[in-house]
C-alpha cells in the first residue's frame, strides 16, 4: 500500500498585466510625494538644528527610492490569479503574501474598479465579494479587456452555481 501524498497548493496560472508595475510605481510615487510634503513642512516650521532634518531626510530618501524601485517589481512577481468553473483563486501581497480560494457558490458580488492611474494605463481591478469573514478577493492590475471578461465569466458562473456553500 502506497502512502497518501498531500495535495500541493500551486500558484495560480495567470499573472497580472505587466503595466501593473508602472501603476504601482506611480501610486508609490504619490505616497512618497505626500511624505516629502510633510518633510518640507517640518523643515519650514522647525527653527532648531538642521541635523535631524538631514538625517531623517537622508533615511527617508534611501527608503523611498528602495520602495519605489523594488516594491512594484516584487508585487508583480507575486500577484497571480486564476478562475475555474468552481472557484476564483488569487495570490497577492509583497511583504505579507496571501493565497485565497473563493468557491463560486459563495460569490455575492463581482465589481470592476478603475482608479485614475489604472484608467490612464488601461488597467482595472476585479473585486469578488463572498460570504466569507476573510473579506473580498481582489485582483489588481488586470488589462481592462481581461478584467471585463473575468467579471462577465464570474457573474455568469456564480448565477449558474446551484450549490450553496454558506
Amino acid at each position: 500500500m502506497e502512502p497518501e501524498t498531500e495535495p500541493v497548493l500551486r500558484e495560480p496560472a495567470h499573472r497580472v498585466s505587466r503595466r501593473a508595475v508602472l501603476m504601482w510605481s506611480l501610486e508609490a510615487l504619490v505616497g512618497v510625494a505626500v511624505l516629502l510634503g510633510g518633510q518640507a513642512v517640518w523643515w519650514l516650521l522647525d527653527d532648531g538644528s538642521r541635523t535631524a532634518h538631514w538625517v531623517v531626510g537622508g533615511l527617508w530618501l534611501v527608503l523611498s527610492v528602495g520602495y519605489v524601485a523594488g516594491m512594484p517589481r516584487w508585487r508583480y512577481r507575486v500577484h497571480r490569479w486564476e478562475s475555474t468553473t468552481r472557484a476564483i483563486y488569487t495570490q497577492s501581497g509583497w511583504l505579507w503574501q496571501e493565497r485565497r480560494i473563493a468557491p463560486l457558490s459563495r460569490v455575492q458580488t463581482v465589481d470592476l474598479e478603475r482608479g485614475p492611474v489604472a484608467q490612464l494605463l488601461g488597467l482595472a481591478s476585479v473585486t469578488v465579494t463572498t460570504a466569507s469573514a476573510a473579506g473580498p478577493v481582489t485582483i489588481h492590475g488586470l488589462d481592462l479587456p481581461v478584467a471585463r471578461e473575468l467579471v462577465d465569466a464570474l457573474t455568469a458562473a456564480a448565477v449558474a452555481e446551484k450549490d450553496d456553500a454558506t
